[in-house]
């Protein structure tokens, strides 16, 4: 009989450590697919943002509603018919390399992907190419609504402070205008010029980089 008893006492407590062995082991699942905490999430959503911001070269500042660009002249040289080319800067062309970063929004601050930029200027002795397509080109915002133009900073011509001629399309409108750049003592004397269409300039890398956002009058 003590033998018997002996053997149910050893049974029960074989019992209780397998069955608590178990539930550890399922505990330990739960955790392992548990949803990540705030903390995780956060910092990937971070990430994500700050390696947006490297490919495109800026981070989009924008308060709706956003003043859309003020429309200028399209000047004496544009032409017709430019390449699909977001890469003006090449060997031999005069001027301090410059790249331009930022994005095409609506008012409301939207994203506009597929924009269409055309970009045409002087080079940095103040000189159009009117017989061919140097320093001329068109490109499309990305998915992102980014654009990246790697070209030089525009030289002055009589008359002219430096600036880089553009259309931007969207939905089939035209939006035409020119952008000019900080600290040009010309700037106050060209008639043409407007101080809402300055780039954010900075000169301390080579090249140049420079920052503006095309907000388009669409909603």
């Amino acid at each position: 009989m003590r033998s018997i008893m002996s053997f149910v006492r050893i049974s029960v407590l074989v019992f209780a450590v397998v069955f608590l062995a178990g539930c550890a082991g399922g505990q330990t699942i739960t955790l392992s697919s548990a949803a990540p905490s705030p903390a995780t999430t956060t910092a990937a959503s971070t990430q994500a943002a700050a390696t947006a911001a490297t490919t495109t070269g800026t981070a989009l500042a924008c308060t709706s509603p956003a003043q859309p660009i003020v429309e200028l002249t399209e000047g004496p040289y544009y032409k017709a018919n430019p390449p699909q080319n977001a890469a003006l800067r090449a060997a031999g062309v005069a001027g301090t390399p410059l790249t331009l970063t930022g994005y095409v929004v609506s008012k409301s601050c939207q994203r506009i992907a597929n924009a269409k930029l055309d970009f045409w200027q002087a080079d940095g002795n103040g000189n159009y190419d009117n017989s061919g397509y140097t320093l001329r080109g068109w490109q499309l915002t990305d998915a992102n609504g980014a654009y990246r133009l790697e070209t030089v900073i525009p030289g002055l011509y009589p008359g002219r402070t430096e600036h880089i001629h553009f259309k931007v399309t969207v939905n089939g409108q035209t939006y035409t205008s020119q952008l000019f750049f900080p600290g040009v003592s010309q700037n106050e004397g060209d008639s043409i010029y407007s101080s809402q269409m300055l780039i954010k300039l900075s000169t301390g890398t080579s090249p140049a980089t420079g920052a503006f956002t095309f907000v388009v009058n669409v909603a």
